[in-house]
């Protein structure tokens, strides 16, 4: 349940800060891209320092997880306010409050999800039990991603097409406020939740070394020279690209291009994560039928099917009537939500196993470790990303004051969504082929593990 009040804010940062700082406040895409691309590097960079931190720490109340998490919410709840009161001033002013309420809010992030994720990878004892605990985990993530779109139903007005003035800043402080109470409520009852298990779990067989900063980055280079951690790591970053331009330039594209209404676009991202609720229990019983790899594929290639269909509704959306757009947008849109899916549970699931064979053969409990380096590249390829998509939006000459952007705006605005996410899914199925881990292996190395616990 941890994630869900964590997942309801950052998907409110993730899907909205960008449209809110370049609509709503009127900063340059430009100097957006280099805050958000910048503090989304730096989540990257703290990923694997907290998660070394988490593995080497253990107290006797807390574990090893959850003392930096019950840290973590309040601080993440005080900023997340803060990040959306920003003062209407000078676009220096208004570029450096984005910028230093990012950075702390990045770091308060990584103390809590880091962390978060470890300790799914703790509590999971064999290989189908790892699919099941992150397919739950991911359920509630899931549902916390959708709530920002409930709450953008409610507190922003209903606008007329082609005119932006319904969203304000007021709407999009109170969703903060709301984000920051869930993320403290939920985010105890993880901690708290799970308190006994974590006490008892932590007096374990695995003995994690202190490691320095110097050693962190050397073992990040490490990782990569594996085939197993490679394929992982960067099939998830280079998919996630496609996430990023898709919810980052998502805002603008709904509502500059197609012309559609705040409420009809926050049903467009109910129709996104519904479609990523619904399929959990489908993923979960292919991957047990074609194994992990070749459902995630599968996956990737449902994802790619429904941009395909949505490109086709933008190329002809002058002809069809907007009742019927909506209609048919929510269908495509529905089908990405679904392939989505897979992509928060299975890619976790797969390195939580290249992780049991890795603990196999080092005898080190490493998964806090193991997980930042997951998550640094992951945000590393989402600063390059976002840093790009400011440059782009100011390239095509998108201008936050005019309500009707011209038609060379919006196809520039097609082509940043279209082809960004076409792209990205593409080379991140070409890289996942590469993976090569078998139910078996993981199997055979959970059992080894098993069995020196025991003799111990």
């Amino acid at each position: 349940m941890g994630g869900l009040g964590y997942n309801s804010m950052s998907q409110t940062l993730g899907s909205f800060i960008m449209f809110f700082a370049t609509s709503v406040m009127g900063i340059s895409g430009s100097l957006v891209g280099i805050a958000i691309g910048i503090s989304s590097l730096w989540d990257g960079i703290s990923d694997p320092l907290v998660g070394g931190l988490s593995d080497r720490h253990n107290s006797k109340l807390f574990g090893k997880r959850l003392g930096f998490m019950f840290c973590a919410v309040f601080v993440i709840a005080f900023c997340n306010i803060l990040l959306w009161s920003m003062p209407q001033t000078t676009q220096l002013g208004m570029f450096l409050w984005l910028f230093v309420f990012l950075l702390l809010q990045e770091t308060a992030n990584t103390f809590f999800s880091t962390p978060f994720s470890a300790l799914a990878i703790d509590l999971a004892p064999d290989y189908n039990e790892q699919s099941k605990i992150q397919g739950y985990k991911t359920s509630f993530n899931i549902i916390g991603m959708i709530l920002p779109s409930i709450l953008l139903y409610f507190f922003m007005p209903s606008i007329s097409i082609g005119v932006q003035t319904g969203y304000s800043q007021e709407g999009f402080v109170a969703i903060a406020y709301i984000n920051s109470a869930l993320v403290i409520i939920f985010g105890l009852v993880c901690v708290f939740g799970n308190l006994r298990r974590v006490q008892k779990l932590h007096q374990n067989f695995f003995i994690e070394r202190k490691r320095g900063f110097k050693e962190l980055i050397l073992g990040y280079v490490k990782v990569f020279r594996k085939k197993r951690f490679a394929c992982i790591i960067l099939g998830y970053a280079v998919a996630q690209i496609a996430s990023c331009f898709l919810t980052s330039v998502g805002m603008h594209l709904f509502t500059y291009c197609y012309h559609f209404s705040s409420s009809q676009i926050a049903i467009l991202l109910v129709c996104l994560f519904g479609g990523a609720i619904i399929s959990q229990p489908f993923w979960l019983m292919l991957s047990k039928a074609i194994d992990k790899k070749g459902a995630l594929i599968t996956a990737l290639c449902c994802v790619l099917m429904g941009i395909g269909l949505t490109l086709i509704t933008f190329i002809f959306r002058i002809y069809i009537k907007i009742d019927l757009l909506f209609i048919m947008v929510c269908f495509t849109i529905a089908i990405c939500g679904f392939g989505t899916g897979a992509m928060y549970s299975l890619p976790i699931s797969m390195y939580a196993d290249v992780i049991s064979l890795e603990e196999r053969e080092s005898g080190e409990n490493g998964s806090g470790s193991f997980l930042g380096y997951y998550s640094f590249t992951y945000n590393l390829s989402n600063s390059i990303s976002l840093f790009f998509i400011g440059i782009l939006l100011d390239l095509i000459k998108f201008d936050s004051t005019i309500p009707l952007q011209a038609l060379s705006v919006q196809n520039g605005l097609g082509e940043i969504v279209f082809c960004g996410c076409s792209i990205a899914l593409s080379l991140a199925i070409l890289i996942f082929s590469k993976y090569d881990v078998k139910r078996s292996d993981v199997l055979k190395a959970q059992l080894e593990t098993k069995q020196k616990n025991k003799e111990c």
